[in-house]
């Protein structure tokens, strides 16, 4: 009896959990008619949907057959993800009664075994974007996907294995716009495959195995995409239909020419860089060079092939061009000197090149405004090559051999030949010069040149007049003198008002630069120096503005440096090195860490630590001396008191 009633309120709790029905929270987030279930190893869509759903992500879950049932019965989507699951077979019809579905994706699935069965998943009424990549597809098993589509308009067959586009593979998809084939194995496109797709605007098959593209005809296409495949030639039908392609990516083929280009074409986007052009010609016919004529084009990339020259002419038929890169080549010489040349250009990029001569005429390149010249062989210039570009403001010259010329700020044209001049070049802001083999800077060397940024690094055994930064006490923000070997400056750095960032890293400098406490250095580099006491008075002055400091691997002592150490500790100034800012300290045989450096280490600023350690010890010597003292001659007065 006493166990029944032990036991009965346990009977009883569980007829009302059995008769209660099971709270059930449902794992997908919900947002008005948007279902998210995605990452939930699900292996179908929960049973309580709401009703009108139009978005259910599904995708990376454990979804394996796709049916009605996975689908909870609905039919009102709009989008439907289904990405990433393990999907090999889909219900026949599924699609029909979703009238409203105009986002289908099924891509990293395994519809491979489905397309096996031979069997349509169609009709697709209303879908316009349908995604089947990384599904293992093959030739031909997209056909059962597309056969009835015919309100698709962006499709993605993206990371499949197809080696050929047959005739008829977009018959049942004819209203297409978009079709991306990016990263299969095609071998072969049909004659007439794209042919009747005439709303076909982008169409993408980078990275494949086309080898050639003969009578390119798709007049509609704007966006054409065949980089990453093994194309030796590209060549439009000649005759003089006009094309609306814009955007022409033929980069990381095997080209030994030009591509021959529709001759009216509006051509804005040309890439044909990492191939292996050894000529701008357009055949290796010399009796058959035809002009490349592309008026409308703004951007065109020639980098990383075997150019060994590109003659003036070959520019004539670009008057809207604005972005040159014909980098990485094996260039000797450039020159522009029609001036009715590249007159829209606004960057030209000819670093890394073999050039020994660089030709700017007069009036010419009036629009440039970036120019690329690092890693050539520049020796000898025109003195005043840069002067003639009156927009440039941006200029890279370093690994090269260039020497600056002594200039006058009075005098218009520089004196000396072999040599090239920086004054006077009304808007450059970023000069860029390191690893130049410069020797010497002039006085006045950038005068009456507005520079932001000027860097000056990698030239060992620099020597700065005094006045070589003369004219920039305004305009100059960035300074890089790093790894020059420079044990002073004969520059004053204070002149140079808005100065804000400074690299002196790496070099032998034994004291820093004096600023005053009208500085405006933010950041400050000072690494690998040997500086061993940094004055008190520029720290200070410095600390009112400073926000950034490197000081690691050098030398520095710890007792004479406590300014700075205050510094680090009590202002905002950040040391992001602090972990190898290290200091002597002779009372320890390593370099100590400016962080474990104490005040009391160092209580008399200057005194070594061994003669504070002498003078307590003759304090206390002394101490106990007068104690003993002191007691003997009291105890010699207490013997006298007790004598009968």
């Amino acid at each position: 009896m006493a166990t029944f009633q032990l036991l009965f309120p346990l009977l009883v709790s569980c007829v009302v959990a059995s008769a209660s029905p099971p709270r059930h929270l449902p794992p997908c987030q919900v947002v008005q008619t948007d279902v998210f279930c995605s990452d939930l190893s699900l292996r179908s869509a929960p049973l309580d949907l709401p009703d009108g759903v139009q978005m259910l992500d599904l995708s990376q879950n454990q979804v394996q057959n796709l049916t009605q049932e996975t689908l909870a019965f609905h039919t009102s989507f709009r989008h439907l993800n289904l990405n990433s699951n393990k999907i090999h077979f889909i219900q026949p019809g599924l699609f029909r009664d979703m009238t409203d579905l105009r986002v289908l994706d099924l891509s990293r699935n395994h519809l491979n075994v489905f397309a096996l069965s031979k069997t349509s998943i169609g009709p697709l009424t209303a879908v316009e974007s349908l995604d089947l990549s990384s599904n293992g597809l093959y030739t031909g098993m997209s056909d059962y996907f597309l056969a009835d589509s015919p309100s698709l308009a962006s499709l993605s067959l993206n990371s499949n294995s197809i080696t050929k586009i047959a005739k008829n593979t977009f018959n049942g998809s004819s209203l297409l716009q978009k079709i991306s084939l990016h990263n299969n194995v095609i071998l072969e496109i049909e004659d007439g495959a794209f042919d009747f797709l005439r709303n076909l605007t982008e169409l993408d098959l980078s990275k494949n195995s086309i080898n050639c593209i003969i009578d390119f005809n798709l007049y509609h296409l704007r966006m054409l995409n065949l980089s990453k495949n093994s194309m030796e030639r590209f060549q439009s039908a000649s005759h003089s239909h006009a094309y609306k392609l814009l955007y022409l990516d033929l980069s990381e083929n095997k080209m030994l020419y030009f591509p021959y280009l529709p001759r009216h074409n509006v051509l804005e986007y040309l890439d044909v860089s990492r191939n292996c052009l050894q000529t701008v010609d357009i055949s290796e016919n010399p009796d058959k060079r035809i002009p490349v004529i592309v008026t409308h084009l703004k951007y065109l990339d020639m980098s990383y092939n075997h150019l060994q020259s590109i003659p003036e002419s070959f520019f004539c038929f670009m008057g809207s061009l604005e972005v040159l890169n014909v980098s990485n080549n094996c260039i000797g010489s450039f020159s522009i000197s029609n001036e009715g040349l590249l007159s829209n250009v606004r960057i030209i990029n000819l670093s890394y090149n073999s050039l020994q001569s660089l030709t700017f005429g007069e009036n010419t390149l009036q629009t440039l405004e970036k120019l690329f010249l690092q890693g050539n062989d520049l020796t000898t210039l025109d003195p005043g090559v840069f002067q003639r570009l009156p927009s440039i403001r941006y200029l890279q010259l370093q690994q090269n051999s260039v020497e600056i010329c002594t200039s006058d700020p009075d005098q218009e044209e520089p004196e000396s030949a072999g040599c090239v001049s920086f004054s006077s070049v009304p808007n450059l802001h970023f000069l860029y010069l390191s690893e130049n083999n410069l020797h010497t800077l002039p006085a006045n060397a950038f005068a009456n040149t507005p520079l932001k940024l000027l860097d000056l690094s990698l030239n060992p055994g620099l020597v700065m007049d005094q006045e070589a930064l003369s004219g920039l006490e305004l305009s100059l923000v960035h300074l890089l003198l790093r790894e020059n070997n420079i044990s002073s400056l004969n520059t004053d750095l204070s002149l140079l008002k808005s100065l804000k960032h400074v690299d002196l890293s790496t070099n032998q400098l034994t004291s820093i630069p004096m600023w005053n406490e009208e500085s405006s250095i933010e950041s400050l580099n000072l690494q690998n120096n040997n500086l061993v006491t940094l004055e008190s008075s520029t720290m200070l002055a410095l600390e009112r503005s400073l926000k950034t400091l490197y000081m690691g691997s050098n030398p520095l002592n710890c007792c004479s440096n406590l300014g700075f150490l205050h510094m680090v500790r009590r202002s905002a100034v950040v040391v992001p090195d602090i972990k190898t800012v290290t200091c002597v300290h002779e009372a320890f045989l390593e370099p100590v860490n400016i962080e474990q450096l104490e005040e009391g280490m160092c209580q008399v600023s200057g005194t070594p630590v061994y003669v504070i350690i002498i003078l307590v010890l003759l304090a206390v010597l002394i101490t106990l001396g007068l104690l003993v003292k002191f007691c003997h001659s009291k105890k010699r007065k207490r013997n006298r008191g007790f004598r009968a």
